[in-house]
This record gives structure tokens, C-alpha cells and sequence, in this order.
């Protein structure tokens, strides 16, 4: 089963262009969404991999979004998206367990590696859990 990649962002066009260069470049399936509520919702129910989300978003922003999201599964990698990036806001996005924050615009290999990246991750976390629970039966 490929694995999921969630995206929100209030701009449609961002939002078709990560779809575009994921579904072309890679073999993981992308759902997207411009509302940042029902993002929170589909993140929620799980069955993701990774979440991209834009900071600058009404009604709930990326620095909330990956607050809730880190909430409901601590492990789930949340890379930032912005065209109003700072370095300030960077390292707040950092401290409240972001993966990654990228500022538009972007290059494509960029985020098709920091996916990579974070996809690694994300296996080298559950082979880890994997493992620790090997240990603790080896253990016993």
C-alpha cells in the first residue's frame, strides 16, 4: 500500500501543484484539502503518513493545525509550507514537533526530498517500536 501524504493549504493552486508533483514524481498517494478543520478531521481518523501544511491559513493556521495534529499522534511528520516564512517562525514550528519548514517558493526536488526525508523517518520510527518490542520479549 502506498503511503498517504495529507496537504492543506488555502490556495488551491498550491494545492494543485503538490498534487501534481507528487502523483508525476512519486509512487504515494496525496489527498488534499483548503480547509485546515477538516484536515484536522482526516488526520484524526489516521491512515496518513505525512501531513504539508500551509502556515498562513483562516479559521485555524499550520502552527495550530500541527499542535492538534502532534496531539492525536505524536509520530506523524507535519513539514510547514509558507510564503511568510521567518526564522522565528521556523523555529516555533520546530519546538511544537514540526518535521520540516520550507518557504515558497519552492523547488520541487526540495520537497519531493524533504518527503523522502520524512518518509525515512517515519520507517526508522516504526522499525524502532519493532525492535524495543523484540527486545522487551527477548528480555522477559
Amino acid at each position: 500500500m502506498p503511503e498517504r501524504i495529507l496537504a492543506v493549504d488555502d490556495e488551491p493552486d498550491m494545492l494543485k501543484l503538490l498534487s501534481m508533483i507528487i502523483r508525476e514524481k512519486t509512487p504515494y498517494e496525496i489527498v488534499t484539502t483548503n480547509n485546515p478543520l477538516e484536515a484536522l478531521e482526516m488526520a484524526k481518523k489516521g491512515g496518513f503518513d505525512i501531513v504539508i501544511a500551509d502556515l498562513k491559513m483562516p479559521g485555524l493556521d499550520g502552527m495550530e493545525l500541527l499542535e492538534a495534529i502532534k496531539r492525536t499522534d505524536a509520530d506523524i511528520p507535519v513539514i510547514i509550507i509558507t510564503a511568510y516564512g521567518t526564522v522565528e517562525s521556523a523555529v516555533e514550528s520546530m519546538q511544537k514537533g514540526g518535521f520540516d519548514f520550507i518557504t515558497k517558493p519552492f523547488k520541487k526536488e526540495q520537497i519531493l526530498f524533504t518527503i523522502d526525508k520524512a518518509l525515512k523517518f517515519v520507517s526508522l520510527q516504526k522499525e524502532n517500536k519493532v525492535l524495543k518490542e523484540w527486545l522487551k520479549k527477548v528480555e522477559s
